[in-house]
Parts: structure tokens; C-alpha cells; sequence
């Protein structure tokens, strides 16, 4: 039955009341313990939905702010908030930064003994915790399971939620037993957040989680201070050390490689050229990954060179670039990595070396990897669409964000921007090319690949084409008005427009389907022009200032070295991070404005109550010296 309209807006005007409320103890939180004025795009909205008791599911950009979202309910809501995350090897630094900002936090995992913890257990059981940290396997055992009973929960938060997504590009099984969170705590609000998704992973994510009835909030997928570069690889580990020499010296960063082999020798070459670097692959002890990641995270200034088993959950905010020496398996996977650098909105740079050889092998990967016909289809078409962002003579970020179902403006902070490629039409170089892999193919079914065909279209007398005497073949010598380079990048191109497959161990070039249209003359085939080579004269296309990120000035610089150098011993004493104490945002801000009070350096970002209490002093004294 209806109300009366006086008693509906009376109620109306009650839920409002009670909403200006929840907000009014949110901001509150943020001010006095984050050190934040107000909240950055729909944050507000959803600790709103949350603190009133909704569901949530977030998708928003590595860097935009998600674990305030689930961090400061916790702090307004009665009992305690359980965390489900992934990332078992760094809970003690999310717990860590958590405590140094005066929340009571704590974990429990397969790292700790009885001891520990009986201890977390008592003090979540006390009402003692504001947020508990579990991984997702936990909540398989009947024991925690027990325990979550004997408590007070305000509310789950599942934390890297895209790892329940089957045919992600980083699943979880365990993820996919999270959906019992509804059914034995249905009046526990959760809210799942992810960096990554696809319009298709986003519904995989409310289906498998149970989410039917939240509230979705989508930000924008942009990372405006991420300049996104592919080079043609030539000689990797070279230019790579260019790269960093040239443009990130003394920079933290972080080089993705496919095989541990290659993790291993470009690691090694970088530390034998002066750079110091780590290397992070399942192949070491769990010892030394640990090791390596906790000096990656607590000094300044490291690369660690790693595969994709290195980086989720990585909190540290000065990551000043992300290289890759191989060609991702997707664009998720692509997003995700890089998305690791500038999480402190300083200009940063996604800088990946990419060739044909790149595409033969997640070819062959694709063909032998398990799985049915459908499955080796959706590998298939991420790779697809990481070859077109590859391949695109327009605005990447354009591409990229296009991925994830948003559109967008051609950014002026990408190579394809700041120097746009030319397309010419390599229909005739195709077809040159496609009929010399037809010929070969009919001399007596002989497979090759790419060097062959090459060697046969510029004339080339080579021991291999004398032996099998393709140099007898219409085609020979027909290609000279392309180099070697030029051949392999059409060979490349081709590949990555389905005109041309791999297949063996070989990587032997065949026709498919769609070839059949360019030989007929029924296709053109318009090409990307490889950029000339040129020599390196230092940064070419410096990315741009990201607002607060603007550079400091002359004076200001030893300021903020001689922050970061107290930074650093604080963080050492205290057997922490760096970025624990403070981000680099707010030294930032402290050098090129210098407080003279205690009170002043309140009213600096990222400065809460219990950080100012704790180190006010110590800056003030450093800055006075």
C-alpha cells in the first residue's frame, strides 16, 4: 500500500539524514586518520553503499583508491572487516602500513605458528581488530569458518576479485568458493573490487560472487600518467638498458620476461651494466623470493626482473616504469602489469619491445596449451587483441581503454601521439609473401619459416636455399624493394591479422582461410610503417606532469632528497617499506611548500592524526637542519 506523501517524505527525509550521517563519520575518518580532505571520484558513493549496508562490486584502476572503499567502512561500521585476499606473502606490509596509520589490523595465514596465531584469533574474537586479512583458501577450512561465527563482522571486502574469472588471465580456484559469503553471512554487506575487466569479466564476477542485487561502480580504466611506448625489439636487453640509462636512472621498476632463462640473464645483465637488479620467477626457493620482493619493496630505487608470477598486490607507489621484453598473453594481463607503475600519479612509463618472434611463440603456446577447442578460441582472441594494440596506428590508450568497453580521446602521452606512425598499403608485399609460403608448400610439402621465405622474396643464395633449389621458384629475388626488417614486420603484421598461422615446434608459416582473399585480389591489406631506427640522444618524449605531479623546483629538490633520505632510515629502523611511512606524493608536497608548525603539516595530504603524532617532529627537525 502506499504511504502518505507527508509520511514518505518524512522517511525519505530520515534515510537522507542518515546518509549525511555515514558520510559525515567517513570524511571524518579520512581527514583524521588517512590525512585526506575529501574522497576522489565515486569513493564516496561507495563507502556510502557499504556503510549502509549494500553490496558493492568496484572496478576502478590500480592507484584510484579502491582499499579506502572497504577501509574506512571498516572503521565506521560496528565488528570487524574480513579482507580476502590473494596475496599471502605481502599481508604483513598491508598490515604493517595499516597500523602505522593507528588501525588495528592483523592476518592469518600459513606463514604464522600457533602462537601468532591464537593471539589474532583472541583479539578478532575481542572485538580488538578493525580489519582481518585472510586468504581465500582460508575460508575453505571449517575452523575459520568457526571462528567468522563466534565474531562480529561489519563486512567482507574481496580484494583482486577479477581472480575468479575462469578465463582470466590470472584465476584463482579458491575465489570460486567465495559465493558461500552470502549464503552463511547473508547480512554481512561485501564489496569486490578489481583493476581488470572486461565487459564479460565484470558479469563473470557478479554471477560467480553472487552479486545480483549490489550496486556496480565503474571508473574510468585511464591512467593519464602512464605513457604507453611499443618499440620494435632489435636487441632487447639493449634497449632496455637505454631506456633506463636515458629516461628512469635510479628509478624502481619492474621488467616482465617470459621464460625464467631470460628472467635470469637479463637480470644479470643489468646488474654487469651497472643497474641493480633482482630476479623473481617460481623456478627460485620461496626464501629468496621473499627476500627479493621485501628488498624490492623497501629500498629505492631496485628493478626487479621478473615473469607474471611477480606483481599482484604490489603497494609500492614509486614504480617509475614497467618493461616488458616479450609480448603479453592479453591485454588484461598487459593493463594489469603496467598498471603497477605510477601508483602515486607521477609520470611514469609502460615501455614494451615487441617482434615476430614474439608472435610465433604465443602462437605455438596457444596450439599446445590444454584445454579444449573453445578454450585455445579465447586465448586466441586476447592475443588477438594484444596484436592489434600492438599494431595500431592510432591513439593506444584509445585502444586499450576501447578493450574494457570505454571510450576516450587520443591522450597526447603515447608513442602513437607523440610521433604518429604512417599506413601504407602492403597489399602487394602481402601477396608476394603469401605466395612464396604457397610455393613452398607445394615443393613436395617442405615447411619453413619466416627466414626462408624472406631469403627466397630478396634473392639470397643461401646454403638452405640452394640445398632445397628455391632459388627455381617464380618468387625468388621478387622482394628487394623491402629489407629484412620491412619483411619481417609484413610477416609479423600478417600474423597478427589471421592472413598467416604457425604451426609444430618449428614455427612453420601456413595459408589460412582468409588468405585465399588476398592472393584472389578480394582483400587489401593495409600495413603499420616501421618507425627508421635513430640513435639515442636521451628522452625523446618526456611524459607529461600529472597535476600535483608537476617537477619540483631547484630548490626544492635537495628538500625533498634530504625527506626521502629520513624516509629511508625511519623505514629501515622500523623494518618497513618505505612508502609505509610516507608516499612520495607527500614529501613531494612537504619540500615544495614547507610547513613551519605542526599545524601547517597537518594540512598536508596523506598526514593523518597517528603520522603526525608519530614523525611531525622528526620533519620538522629535518627540515629545520
Amino acid at each position: 500500500m502506499a504511504l502518505p506523501t507527508d509520511q514518505r517524505t518524512g522517511e525519505t527525509d530520515q534515510r537522507t539524514g542518515d546518509t549525511d550521517q555515514r558520510t559525515g563519520d567517513a570524511l571524518d575518518v579520512l581527514r583524521r586518520v588517512f590525512g585526506y580532505d575529501s574522497f576522489r571520484g565515486e569513493q564516496r558513493e561507495i563507502i556510502d553503499q557499504l556503510v549502509g549496508g549494500g553490496d558493492a562490486l568496484v572496478l576502478m584502476p590500480t592507484g584510484g583508491g579502491k582499499s579506502l572503499c572497504y577501509q574506512i567502512p571498516a572503521l565506521v561500521r560496528d565488528g570487524v572487516a574480513v579482507v580476502v585476499s590473494p596475496l599471502i606473502a605481502l599481508m604483513q606490509d598491508q598490515v604493517d602500513a595499516l597500523t602505522t596509520l593507528g588501525v588495528r589490523a592483523g592476518f592469518l595465514n600459513s606463514t604464522q605458528d600457533f602462537e601468532a596465531r591464537r593471539l589474532v584469533e583472541t583479539a578478532f574474537l575481542a572485538g580488538d581488530l578493525d580489519l582481518l586479512y585472510l586468504a581465500p583458501e582460508a575460508l575453505r577450512s571449517e575452523s575459520v569458518l568457526r571462528l567468522l561465527d563466534r565474531g562480529s563482522i561489519a563486512l567482507f571486502a574481496i580484494d583482486e576479485a577479477h581472480c575468479v574469472a575462469q578465463w582470466g588471465h590470472d584465476f584463482r580456484p579458491d575465489y570460486l568458493a567465495l559465493s558461500m559469503l552470502h549464503e552463511r553471512w547473508p547480512s554481512v554487506p561485501r564489496i569486490a573490487l578489481t583493476a581488470t575487466a572486461t565487459p564479460d569479466t565484470h558479469t563473470e564476477i557478479a554471477a560467480r560472487l553472487n552479486l545480483k542485487d549490489a550496486r556496480h561502480f565503474v571508473a574510468s580504466f585511464d591512467r593519464p600518467n602512464i605513457q604507453y611506448r611499443i618499440v620494435p625489439k632489435r636487441e632487447p636487453k639493449k634497449q632496455l638498458l637505454d631506456l633506463l640509462r636515458t629516461e628512469h636512472p635510479g628509478d624502481a621498476g619492474i621488467v616482465y620476461c617470459l621464460s625464467r632463462a631470460s628472467v635470469e640473464k637479463t637480470a644479470e645483465f643489468l646488474v654487469q651494466n651497472g643497474v641493480p637488479a633482482l630476479p623473481y620467477h617460481a623456478g627460485l626457493d620461496a626464501s629468496t623470493r621473499a627476500a627479493n620482493q621485501q628488498r624490492f619493496l623497501r629500498e629505492d630505487g631496485l628493478v626487479m626482473v621478473a615473469t607474471i608470477a611477480f606483481g599482484m598486490g604490489i603497494d609500492k607507489p614509486d614504480v617509475r616504469f614497467v618493461a616488458h621484453l616479450d609480448l603479453p598473453k592479453s591485454i588484461e594481463g598487459y593493463y594489469q602489469e603496467t598498471g603497477r607503475a605510477g601508483r602515486d600519479g607521477l609520470p611514469s612509463t609502460a615501455w614494451l619491445a615487441y617482434g615476430l618472434s614474439d608472435v610465433v611463440q604465443q602462437r605455438k603456446l596457444i596450439e599446445g596449451s590444454d584445454g579444449d577447442l573453445a578454450r585455445r578460441r579465447v586465448l586466441g582472441a586476447h592475443l588477438d587483441a594484444m596484436l592489434a594494440l600492438c599494431e595500431t596506428v592510432r591513439c593506444r590508450r584509445v585502444q586499450l581503454l576501447a578493450y574494457f568497453g570505454q571510450q576516450a580521446e587520443p591522450c597526447g602521452n603515447c608513442d602513437t601521439c607523440l610521433t604518429p606512425p604512417e599506413s601504407w598499403d602492403g597489399t602487394v608485399a602481402a601477396q608476394k609473401l603469401l605466395s612464396t609460403v604457397l610455393r613452398l608448400h607445394r615443393e613436395r610439402d617442405q615447411r619453413f619459416g619466416a627466414g626462408q621465405s624472406i631469403d627466397i622474396l630478396l634473392g639470397r643464395q643461401t646454403d638452405k636455399v640452394s640445398q632445397h633449389r628455391h632459388d627455381q621458384l617464380s618468387v625468388f629475388g621478387i622482394g628487394t624493394e623491402l629489407t629484412e626488417s620491412e619483411w619481417r614486420g609484413v610477416v609479423r603484421q600478417l600474423l597478427a591479422q589471421g592472413l598467416l598461422a604457425v604451426e609444430g615446434d618449428y614455427g612453420t608459416l601456413v595459408l589460412t582461410d582468409a588468405s585465399g582473399d588476398v592472393l584472389g585480389k578480394r582483400r587489401e591489406v593495409m600495413m603499420r610503417r616501421e618507425a627508421p631506427r635513430a640513435a639515442s640522444t636521451g628522452r625523446t618524449a618526456k611524459p607529461r606532469a600529472a597535476g600535483a605531479a608537476a617537477a619540483l623546483s631547484p630548490a626544492a629538490e635537495p628538500v625533498f632528497e634530504r625527506l626521502r633520505a629520513w624516509r629511508a632510515a625511519t623505514a629501515k629502523e622500523q623494518g618497513v617499506p618505505a612508502y609505509v611511512i610516507f608516499h612520495d606524493a607527500t614529501l613531494r608536497q612537504i619540500a615544495a611548500e614547507p610547513p613551519a608548525t605542526m599545524a601547517d603539516l597537518a594540512r598536508v595530504n596523506g598526514v593523518g592524526e597517528n603520522k603526525l603524532a608519530k614523525y611531525g617532529q622528526q620533519i620538522l627537525d629535518t627540515l629545520a637542519e
